[in-house]
Formats: structure tokens, sequence, C-alpha cells
């Protein structure tokens, strides 16, 4: 009788499989789910999908995601939504690089920790945007710029829940 080498089952299937596919799938899916048309007040509450996948994969999966991903994820929003080239790619940077340095340590990661890391995360990528904005000139509603706030926190299970199969 063979011996199964580590990560394999008798049957020879590795159950460690490359999470490249769903990476993939999961930024698509949230691309979609960012540019999909809604009503104006609707819009304003729609979850910042791309950011919470990206927090996401970087803390689930951080030998595949890194800060590379974050910048690229970041530069596609940017182009996905029309906004200054940079923008939500220097903020994506900023959160993934202080999200890995401060849970560097820590090897089990609960989904209350995940949670509560994508809140601080959320909160702090919409200040960070609020403030470049400002910087920039850029006039908005201030009311209509953290709506997503509530709705991205209240999706963050939804996202867990479909993704948690890949997660280290």
């Amino acid at each position: 009788m063979p011996i199964a080498k580590i990560g394999q089952t008798r049957l020879g299937q590795n159950k460690n499989k490359d999470p490249l596919f769903p990476i993939i799938f999961s930024v698509i899916a949230a691309s979609v789910l960012m540019v999909y048309p809604l009503s104006y007040t609707g819009s304003g509450w729609r979850p910042l999908f791309m950011l919470m996948v990206t927090l996401f994969w970087v803390l689930g999966q951080p030998t595949w995601c890194g800060i590379w991903f974050a910048f690229g994820t970041g530069l596609f929003a940017d182009l996905l939504l029309d906004a200054p080239l940079g923008m939500n790619a220097l903020s994506f940077v900023v959160i993934t690089f202080v999200a890995r340095f401060l849970t560097r340590e820590r090897r089990i990661m609960t989904f209350a920790n995940l949670w509560v890391i994508s809140v601080i995360a959320i909160l702090a990528h919409l200040a960070l945007i609020w403030v470049m904005q400002v910087m920039g000139g850029i006039q908005f509603p201030f009311a209509r710029h953290w709506q997503p706030l509530l709705s991205s926190i209240l999706l963050w299970p939804v996202l867990y829940y479909f993704l948690r199969k890949w997660r280290i």
C-alpha cells in the first residue's frame, strides 16, 4: 500500500489546491459588482467590493497576495471608477501594508479577527479617500461619501462565507 505524500489523499488528489482561479474569479466578480448600474440613491450604498476582496486575499492567502496585488487591484478600481489614477491604489497599498504588518505575528486569524480588521480597513480607506479628494479639490457630498461603510461591514460575512474555502 503506497504512502500518501503530505497534502495528498490516498487517491493522489491534492487537497491544497492553488487559489489562482478563485482569486481571479473573485476580482472579476468584484469589478462587475462595482460598476453594475444602480439607481442614484442605491449606488451610494454600494459596498466597497474590490477593497473587501483584496483584503480577504491579502489576509487569507499572504503567500499569494501582497502589496503588489493590492496595488494592482487598486489601480484596476481606479480605472473602473474613473477615479484619479492612483487614489484607490495608494489607499489599498497603505491599508494592506498596515494590516499585514500588524497581523504578521498571528498565524490563526478567526472570523471575528478578520471582521474587526476589515471594519478598521474600510473606515481607513474611506478616510484616506476623503483626505485625497479634499487635497485634490474634488467636490462631493460629504454624507454620501460615508454611505458604503455600513453596507460593506454587513457584507463582509457573506464574502467570507463564499471565499473561506481557499483561506490558509
